[in-house]
């Protein structure tokens, strides 16, 4: 198994290894568990999304995939609270 992505947090982690099933590369999260036993702190670095040896290549494209649309989505969210003409805006 090699690691192809780690990831921040546990829905990253499952967005990857969902894209990476449906182009039917097996995926497994590594260190899942383990952040229930961390509580309530952040759990750094124990997330990584794994698949075999010989899908690598495959995997490391559709990584790439899915980290950008996860970059644009986040900067989406960040221009969202930047604009304060956002009707659904909190303030603070």
């Amino acid at each position: 198994m090699h690691t192809v992505y780690r990831a921040e947090n546990l829905f990253d982690a499952h967005l990857v290894k969902d894209a990476l099933e449906h182009a039917e590369v097996p995926a497994f999260i590594a260190g899942e568990y383990l952040t229930g036993g961390v509580g309530q702190l952040p759990a750094l670095d124990y997330l990584a999304v794994m698949v075999p040896d010989s899908s690598v290549d495959l995997a490391q494209g559709i990584v790439r995939e899915v980290e950008a649309q996860l970059a644009e989505a986040r900067e989406a969210l960040r221009a969202m609270d930047d604009d304060p003409g956002d009707p659904l805006a909190v303030p603070c």
